[in-house]
């Protein structure tokens, strides 16, 4: 895996709260760092673009597209710090069809997070992940209709406490890939993929 240090400021976002202190995490295989900018955007769909016809893997484009297209939308709504995805992988690399995004979230009323995770667990089974409570992960599933292909995408949520917010902010990752609506969730490449996000989140490190 390789390792991406990144310091975001959130001051836009937060109307001058501290910012999201500097961290580490391992990525997978040519997983890279983006922004949410407009030329960001359109130079990494001419790099995906460009990998998934070298591979004849139009269908695999058209669902890493329409989820980039939905990540970028929501960064621009919801502020979100950064964006992940396998842009420099290799083309005899296995290429996860999907996406890491990176915000911050925020309890309301200036509570504590610890009313948020208990909703969480109730109503979506949120656990810790591997066990480490540091980490509160989820699953959510849709289905989306893409041009005349309908796809089962799922999102795994995962939350960490920032240092130093008291536990009224947190970090939030959300990994989400595609598949064909005939395979199971239960297929073990579905499983294998799940498995390579747990264990990318679960190496982050705060530098502070």
């Amino acid at each position: 895996m390789a390792t991406d240090t990144t310091s975001m400021s959130v001051k836009d976002l937060l109307g001058g709260a501290a910012a999201v202190p500097e961290f580490e995490i391992k990525l997978l295989p040519g997983w890279e760092r983006h922004s949410g900018s407009d030329a960001d955007k359109t130079h990494l769909d001419a790099r995906i673009k460009r990998r998934f016809m070298d591979l004849h893997r139009p269908d695999l484009y058209a669902t890493v597209r329409s989820m980039i297209d939905e990540s970028y939308e929501k960064m621009k709504q919801e502020g979100v710090l950064a964006f992940f995805a396998a842009t420099g992988a290799d083309e005899d690399k296995v290429v996860i069809p999907g996406s890491i995004v990176v915000s911050e979230r925020r309890s309301a009323a200036g509570e504590s997070l610890d009313t948020t995770i208990k909703a969480l667990m109730r109503d979506f089974g949120a656990a810790p992940l591997f066990g480490d409570v540091r980490f509160m992960r989820y699953e959510r599933e849709k289905t989306v209709t893409m041009q005349d292909a309908t796809i089962a995408q799922t999102s795994l949520v995962y939350l960490t406490p920032i240092p130093g917010s008291g536990r009224k902010r947190a970090l939030q990752f959300v990994a989400s890939f595609g598949r064909p609506v005939e395979m199971s969730a239960d297929d073990d490449k579905v499983k294998a993929w799940k498995f390579a996000f747990d264990s990318c989140i679960s190496t982050l490190r705060w530098k502070v």
